[in-house]
């Protein structure tokens, strides 16, 4: 079978080919986000400079020249972000290290500033330079979250905005990058073909699932001419050597086609990685999960300050639902239950009740209509929960009581869902991984779909944090919970 044998759909009816509208949408987006930030920006230092001066009518007893300064600002923030590969369209749009950039670049910027300030002693306001850059880095990851939402969902509807993926490697390998794309279409890779060691020759194209076989490993680069591929996406493969791979790469110089490699280490996010060429070879260096340390302090002080914070605000919420839960049905307010925590040590974990009083003893008799795989129990219409419940589980305020459990320390704001006993008594080694850190009020299972995902889903996400965490992920989680309770998505 030859690559020439696949029919695709890589050109439009005008001519222009599918990876050319491709790469012009991508660079419409990233023209737009510098405009974005730009006017961001600008109008965070006119706002500075009203936040300042507008009692005074102006800066009054210095010479500086402000339209000069707040032009100055403008431009040297947005070199600072281009410096920064903020721009950079490997990483607009894909997990928090945007954000982490944005913040990097803002951070550094302002440190420069504050240093140039003291050495050469000039007249510019601090209060109009703090003011401008909180303004402006609110703003600008205010903007990006906006506009990355845009971005995926464009991504999700297949509108163009994807690349165009052809996917090298043995069979299983293969199916497993293939189901890991297709399951988060959000991140813009469009698997179109797929290159395997021995591609039959056969009248009728192979094919793995829904994904076409278009060649073997002796005709990738005419598969990936024959398909508008813009993406080689090399994943494991005894038969694809270093010496294969090198010669793949020169082969592909000029073509505008680019080479990624999906090795066999998952779940493992960028800050752990770092590459160190040893002996001409490019050696994947992997720092272990940071699970203590200055970073786990600095968390634990951030969750109980926020608790004590969101407590005082929400007291009257929580006085309006406790009063609704005791007048609608008998039974207390609270639910209290064992859960297990860090370390395997067990806590009780207290939410507002949502269920009848002996929701525990028909339990049994709803067994069999379990809605969900693996050790939890869940059902869309569960007769046992209130009216008043209901709406509580819909938009995840049962939770509220969690944060006395984030005081007393048996419970972080970003974490893990914390486990029944039960369910940890038949956990496995893999993930009795998830006890190495607190348990959350919300996390990545909650703002990834909640019960609409899998066990096996829900079990990856959680694992993937507990490998993986960092302060920028829990405040980005912690964002990304609001709209995921106002959704209501995956809420029972």
């Amino acid at each position: 079978m030859t690559a020439a044998s696949v029919i695709t759909s890589g050109t439009t009816n005008s001519g222009m080919s599918a990876v050319s509208i491709a790469r012009a949408h991508l660079r419409r987006y990233v023209r737009t986000i510098v405009i974005i930030d730009a006017v961001v920006i600008s109008l965070a230092a006119v706002g500075g400079y009203f936040a300042r001066f507008a009692e005074e009518g102006g800066p009054i007893g210095t010479e500086v020249p402000y339209v000069l300064v707040m032009t100055g600002l403008v431009f040297f923030w947005l070199l600072s972000l281009k410096l920064l590969h903020c721009y950079d369209d490997r990483v607009l749009g894909y997990g928090a290290e945007e954000y982490r950039q944005v913040l990097q670049a803002s951070f550094r910027l302002a440190g420069i500033i504050a240093i140039s300030g003291y050495v050469i002693q000039n007249d510019i306001s601090r209060l109009f330079l703090g003011f401008s850059f909180v303004m402006g880095t609110t703003g600008l990851l205010t903007a990006r979250w906006v506009a990355r939402r845009a971005l995926h969902k464009a991504r999700s509807r297949g509108a163009g905005w994807s690349h165009r993926v052809l996917v090298v490697g043995d069979v299983p390998h293969v199916m497993e990058l293939v189901h890991q794309l297709d399951r988060e279409s959000w991140t813009g890779y469009q698997v179109v073909g797929a290159c395997i060691p021995h591609a039959l020759a056969t009248p009728e194209p192979q094919r793995l699932g829904e994904i076409p076989v278009v060649g073997s490993f002796r005709t990738i680069v005419e598969a990936a001419t024959a398909t508008s591929a813009d993406t080689i996406a090399v994943t494991a493969s005894a038969e694809l050597t270093a010496s294969r791979l090198r010669r793949l790469g020169w082969q592909l110089e000029g073509s505008g086609i680019d080479l990624v490699v999906a090795p066999a280490l998952t779940d493992v996010a960028g800050p752990r990685i770092r590459t160190r060429p040893v002996a001409g070879l490019p050696l994947i260096h992997v720092e272990p999960p940071d699970l203590s340390g200055p970073a786990k302090i600095v968390k634990g002080l951030t969750d109980r300050f926020i608790a004590v914070i969101g407590m005082l605000l929400i007291s009257p919420l929580l006085l309006t639902i406790a009063l609704a839960i005791k007048v609608s049905s008998r039974g207390p307010v609270f639910f209290r239950q064992k859960r297990v925590g860090q370390d395997g040590e067990e806590f009780d974990v207290y939410k507002f009740r949502t269920m009848v009083v002996n929701a525990d003893q028909l339990l049994a008799a709803l067994a069999e209509q379990n809605e969900t795989d693996g050790l939890m129990f869940k059902m869309r219409k569960d007769p046992r929960v209130t009216g008043v419940g209901r709406f509580l589980r819909r938009y995840s305020l049962d939770e509220l009581p969690q944060l006395i459990n984030v005081l007393g320390g048996s419970m972080s704001l970003v974490g893990p869902r914390p486990p029944l006993p039960s369910e940890v008594a038949q956990y496995d080694g893999d993930v009795a991984r998830r006890l190495l850190v607190k348990p959350g009020i919300t996390g990545l299972w909650q703002v990834s779909g909640r019960s609409d995902l899998s066990w096996e889903d829900g079990i990856r996400l959680d694992l993937y944090y507990v490998e993986n965490w960092s302060l920028t992920t829990d405040l980005l989680i912690m964002w990304k919970t609001v709209g995921a309770v106002v959704r209501a998505r995956g809420a029972y």
